[in-house]
Formats: C-alpha cells, sequence, structure tokens
C-alpha cells in the first residue's frame, strides 16, 4: 500500500483492523527516502530541552509526507515528554505550515491549547537557525526505603495508603471517594489529608510522604488530571496544583515529599520487585500511560501519557473523540480498544452502559470461549508488538510491562504471546522482553512503592 507516495508493506496485520498502519513502518519507509535535515526542539519546564535531528524530502512532490512525518514526530513527543515551545530548523515552506498545524485554526490546535494551558504560557513554533541545546534534569526519584514513612496512591475511585517503617509496611489500607463527580476543592483536600492521617497513626513519626497521583505532574505539582475535572478553573489555579504540597504541611512542616504520575509508580514498582533497570511500564486500563526507569535506575520527568500520542499511521485511523485526532493509543491499548473491535468481532455490547462493563462482558465472552473475542485480543496485541519498535526507538526500554484491567485474565496472555511472537518473527533485532506483572509485583501496591519515592533530609 502507499500513504502519501510512500510504500508501505508488512507482514502480521491486525485480523479485526486490517488498515492499520504501524507508524514505525511509516517512519522507517519515509526515511528510506528522505535525505534533507531537518531538527526540531521542544522546550518544558525548567528549560529542559528535548531535541531530534532526522530528514525530510524537502520538495513539492512529497511535501504531504513530510509535513505529515513532522507533525506526527511533534505530537508525539509532546505527550511524552510535554512541551509549551517548539523551534525548527530546516526548509523555509516547511517550517511556517508546521507552525500553521500548531496555530489557533490549525490541524494540532487543541495539543497547543492544552500545552499552552497546563504550562500557563503562550505555545509557539519558532523557525531558528541554530536551535537550543539539550537539556535534561535527571535525579534519583525512588528506592529510597530508610525511616518512617507515608505513601498514599490517588486514583480515580479509590485512595490508597501505607505506613512504611525502613521498608517494610506496617498497615495499609484503602478508602472509595469519587473526585471525578466533586467541584469542591474542599472534598479532594480533605480526602488526600484524610490518607495521609491514616498512615500517620500507624507511625512513630514521619520522615518523608511519596505521592503517586493520576494525571500530569511536573516539580510534584500537577498539571492537569481527571481527578479534580470538575473543580472551576480559577480554583484549579489557586487550589489544585499545590494541593498536595498543602495537604503534606498538615503532616508536618518541611517533611520531604515527591509527587509523582500513577504510571511511573507502576513502573517504579516493576523495576523494585524485578530488580530491573531500563523498563518502560504501560498501563492498558480506562486509559493509557506509560511510566519509564531508565538504565541508572530514575524515574522519568516526562508525561508518558501515550494514551494521546499517535501509534497509527493510517489517514483512515480510529478518532479520539476528546482531541479529535486519528491514531492515538486510546483507541488501541486501553478498554476503548475492546469496544472499537467488538464489532468486526461479531460482538455487540451496546446494551452495557459504562466502557468498564463493557470491558468485563467482552472478557467473559473470552473465558466462555467465545472465538471473536479471542480475534479482540489477539488484535489488540497485533498493535502491541507493532508499536513496541517504535517506543523502543524512543525509551530504549528492554523490559516493557503490561498492566491494567485490559491485561487480566486471557485476554492479557493472549495480547503478550501476540506481540511476542510479532517481535520475534518480523523485528527480531529489537530486544525487548514483554512481561505481565508477577505474584510479588502485584503484592508490592503502587502506596507502599510510593512511599520510597523521597530523599531524606540530610
Amino acid at each position: 500500500m502507499q500513504l502519501y507516495n510512500i510504500n508501505i508493506d508488512y507482514k502480521n496485520k491486525p485480523e479485526l483492523d486490517p488498515g492499520f498502519i504501524p507508524i514505525h513502518v511509516f517512519n522507517e519507509a519515509f526515511l528510506k527516502t528522505a535525505k534533507q535535515p531537518f531538527s526540531i526542539a521542544i522546550e518544558r519546564n525548567d528549560d529542559q530541552i528535548y531535541v531530534e535531528s532526522t530528514f525530510i524530502h524537502g520538495d513539492e512532490a512529497n511535501e504531504e509526507a513530510d509535513l505529515y512525518y513532522l507533525e506526527r514526530l511533534v505530537k508525539f513527543h509532546l505527550w511524552q515528554k510535554g512541551g509549551f515551545r517548539i523551534y525548527v530548523k530546516g526548509d523555509d515552506r516547511i517550517c511556517n505550515k508546521l507552525k500553521d498545524i500548531f496555530s489557533p485554526g490549525g490541524k494540532r490546535a487543541h495539543d497547543a491549547e492544552f500545552f499552552g494551558s497546563i504550562y500557563q504560557t503562550e505555545f509557539d513554533v519558532i523557525k531558528c537557525e541554530k536551535l537550543p541545546e539539550p537539556y535534561e534534569i535527571k535525579k534519583p526519584v525512588g528506592g529510597h526505603f530508610e525511616g518512617n514513612r507515608i505513601g498514599v496512591d490517588f486514583g480515580g475511585s479509590d485512595y490508597k495508603y501505607a505506613a512504611v517503617i525502613d521498608g517494610k509496611a506496617v498497615y495499609s489500607g484503602e478508602t472509595v471517594w469519587n473526585p471525578k463527580i466533586n467541584s469542591d476543592p474542599d472534598y479532594h483536600y480533605n480526602g488526600i489529608v484524610t490518607a495521609m492521617k491514616e498512615a500517620q497513626k500507624h507511625l512513630p513519626s514521619v520522615d518523608a510522604i511519596g505521592i503517586s497521583s493520576a494525571g500530569l505532574i511536573a516539580n510534584s505539582r500537577v498539571l492537569v488530571a481527571q481527578l479534580f475535572g470538575l473543580v472551576p478553573k480559577e480554583q484549579f489555579n489557586s487550589r489544585i496544583r499545590d494541593i498536595y504540597k498543602q495537604a503534606v504541611n498538615e503532616i508536618g512542616e518541611g517533611i520531604p515529599y515527591v509527587v509523582v504520575n500513577d504510571g511511573d509508580v507502576a513502573a517504579l514498582v516493576g523495576s523494585i520487585s524485578m530488580g530491573r533497570k531500563n523498563l518502560l511500564s504501560l498501563a492498558l486500563g480506562t486509559s493509557f500511560i506509560g511510566g519509564f526507569v531508565d538504565q541508572d535506575g530514575n524515574l522519568s520527568n516526562w508525561l508518558s501519557e501515550l494514551a494521546f500520542a499517535p501509534m497509527d499511521a493510517s489517514p483512515n485511523a480510529a478518532i479520539d473523540t476528546w482531541t479529535g485526532d486519528i491514531g492515538t493509543g486510546v483507541n488501541y491499548f486501553c478498554q476503548e480498544a475492546v469496544i472499537k473491535l467488538a464489532p468486526a468481532a461479531g460482538i455487540s455490547l451496546d446494551e452495557y452502559e459504562t466502557p468498564a462493563k463493557k470491558l468485563k462482558a467482552a472478557q467473559e465472552l473470552l473465558d466462555e470461549g467465545h472465538e471473536g473475542a479471542a480475534a479482540i485480543f489477539r488484535s489488540i496485541g497485533s498493535y502491541l508488538g507493532h508499536t513496541v519498535p517504535f517506543y523502543y526507538s524512543i525509551y530504549k526500554a528492554e523490559t516493557f510491562l503490561l498492566l491494567g484491567r485490559v491485561v487480566s485474565g486471557r485476554g492479557g496472555d493472549i495480547i503478550q504471546e501476540t506481540a511476542t511472537r510479532i517481535l520475534k518473527e518480523d523485528y527480531p533485532d529489537i530486544p525487548v522482553e514483554i512481561m505481565l506483572p508477577d505474584e510479588k509485583t502485584r503484592r508490592m501496591g503502587q502506596s507502599v512503592a510510593a512511599a520510597s519515592l523521597p530523599e531524606l533530609n540530610k
């Protein structure tokens, strides 16, 4: 097949979605004929800069292909790393058109507005002759167990808390809450403080507090999170951005604390439990998010919000209703993928009220031996097998840990087996192991792992 004059060919297509075009396959084919240098740099918080040098064709005949390739590249790194300013160096015409794409009224206006909002600045694309130098802040986060620690994990339906003394959980618990349907910041604040105080009761003193939170987090501040989705904007800025800092102060002034996205804490759980570094966790659940532990055992400070990062290059790919974009992970690696594939599998899920119930119904059909349900999970496994090489090219992770409700039960085994087979057959040079959590990993809750996030005051 051809996509923007680029010849695309690959094996092991998803049986329920043969029109899927792995973005890795498209990129590899594109770069075979692209010879004109082009570079981008993406700036995010704390003056951090990500730089990537690549190639385009730079001629009128391949302009569509060039723009598609670059727009997908920029979009991916925005959602993978974060950013509010894009510097571009290369062909003038392509630079100007890329700026138009990420401007108000442009094709990716949603992304420009969103990232400008969360970083509280104007999003911009700037053409320059010399790109800024790459700069990345790396510091060890996690794996500190000495002392008396509180670990808390705040999700969309419950929060979990643990009291940890020298690495041993002496108490843990969980409480149901409903943050997504509450607009009063006091509801959220009181829940967070209550969780910390429940753990505090079981410690002689508190040396550090580690917090795992759903949402986009930077420097322990909340950029955006569905947990607080109904809080009015003006109250979000005044009450929510530093809500965890304020809650920690209720426990004690000056206590070291760290807030990390729950995807990264999931990666930390896997890394500690399995003793592995260079690990990328992929949580296939209500949404889809990644978490990364690098070769030095450090958590990344990237967003890894892979639900909205592109991975299907097909111009006919599924549409994400929130961003209005196509081919992003949300329709391929979470419960939305099951719902999307069900009609092609001859399965109707219309009678079920929520996505979670639809997923459960498909999993029950799988347990009953329904071949269409098995095809759904094989197709998700195929998506994964063809996308792992793309993620590997960016993260260089050698272990991929699959988490979340989509990979629970037999469906997870099918996804893992299918993806592993495709890697071996189609990408034999990619040194990746795809794993499901073992019992040891399951036993270490995220609240316990979160307790290890801060270093103690010295």
